[in-house]
């Protein structure tokens, strides 16, 4: 518990520092925000506002998480190092991070809304996820568990196993599923990321709530003598995960400070793309993965309704809101951007209460 502590409060502490000196950087540099032309005209004040926060957030995360271990080991006089699960997480965020960094410093050199083509952001997210997803299926512990399963999980792994038909069709279909999830949420974050503070806000709630999934399911691990049973989880490093869920929550709300409105700077790619690959490396590691649509039900909800103007208007053309995604639409029908922000964190909130109350209902009841 007190490296999940240490991993909050450090992080916490480095992005509300070290944000603002992020900010006179990327102030001195020109490094500022282009505003779509087809969007809300109220955007337009905000054109130059520094962007690529999400530095600060990787930073932040990857700092906390480290120190985590460092007090740990000198209260507890007993050397503790990062597991594969804690590691395959960071690096999922990172590797997403980098390819959003390039898509921002993309922007921002061609004095541009649009970055990397569309092409070299999907080959980067895919060199960053397929690398991912083989790595999770390795590295088995004492107790023969890797980090992740071939298994669909919900609260838990459930019966429909990728692998019915051998170890490499498992593998390429696992590979194919764990990228389904990393693209769906990445692209969640980022669509969500379009009012001030928004998706900083939102991702507080969702990591806070995998922190909660996380400690629960080392306190009711299968791999402690005591929890074993149809109750447990097989989860590999539930404790580091919440590490990892911990120091990306504090890096979020340090950084909520400088990013609500009239946010000083903007998250950009570089953070909604990694914050995404971090929830959906939580989502698989912790055999939460359809859980998680739940968890994160704003997210989601925000992703269908850019699906369903899409959908829409190709076979209509017409439009079912004013303008995709959903806190567009409620821009354009006259709601204040500060009320859609608190409203959305309050639904945001709702989904995650539901979410983790599904998910300690199971484990009564089984």
């Amino acid at each position: 518990m007190i490296a999940i502590l240490v991993s909050a409060c450090v992080s916490l502490l480095v992005a509300l520092l070290g944000t603002p000196l992020f900010i006179k950087f990327l102030i001195h540099r020109n490094y500022g925000q282009f505003v779509r032309q087809d969007g809300p005209t109220a955007h337009f004040t905000k054109r130059g506002t520094p962007t690529m926060g999400g530095v600060v957030i990787i930073g932040a995360t990857l700092i906390g998480w480290a120190m985590s271990y460092v007090v740990s080991s000198i209260v507890s006089d007993t050397p503790r190092t990062p597991s594969v699960s804690s590691l395959l997480v960071l690096f999922l965020m990172t590797g997403l991070g980098l390819v959003g960094f390039f898509d921002d410093f993309t922007k921002i050199r061609k004095q541009r809304s649009l970055g990397l083509s569309p092409r070299a952001k999907i080959v980067g997210q895919g060199v960053v996820g397929v690398t991912f997803a083989v790595l999770a299926l390795q590295f088995p512990n004492e107790n023969f568990r890797t980090p992740a399963s071939t298994h669909i999980s919900f609260l838990r792994d459930t019966n429909l196993d990728l692998a019915f038909a051998g170890a490499t069709v498992g593998l390429i279909l696992f590979v194919l599923w764990a990228n389904f999830l990393i693209t769906a949420w990445s692209n969640a974050v980022n669509l969500t990321d379009g009012l001030d503070g928004l998706a900083t806000g939102v991702s507080v709630i969702v990591f806070g709530s995998y922190i909660l999934v996380s400690i629960w399911q080392l306190n009711q691990s299968c791999q402690i003598l005591d929890a074993a049973g149809p109750r447990c989880y097989e989860v590999r490093d539930p404790q580091d995960l919440a590490i990892v869920a911990a120091a990306i929550m504090g890096a979020c709300v340090g950084f909520l400070w400088w990013n609500a409105s009239p946010a000083k700077i903007f998250m950009g790619d570089t953070g909604s793309l990694a914050l995404g690959g971090a929830l959906a490396g939580l989502t698989i590691l912790s055999r939460t993965e359809v859980l998680a649509v739940i968890i994160g039900g704003l997210f989601v909800i925000i992703v269908l309704s850019d699906v369903i103007q899409i959908g829409y208007f190709k076979m209509t053309g017409k439009r079912v809101f004013k303008m995709a995604p959903l806190h567009h639409h409620f821009e354009l029908s006259g709601w204040g951007e500060v009320t859609i922000v608190i409203r959305f964190w309050l639904i945001a909130g709702l989904f995650a209460g539901l979410g983790l109350g599904i998910f300690y209902a199971e484990w009564v009841v089984s």
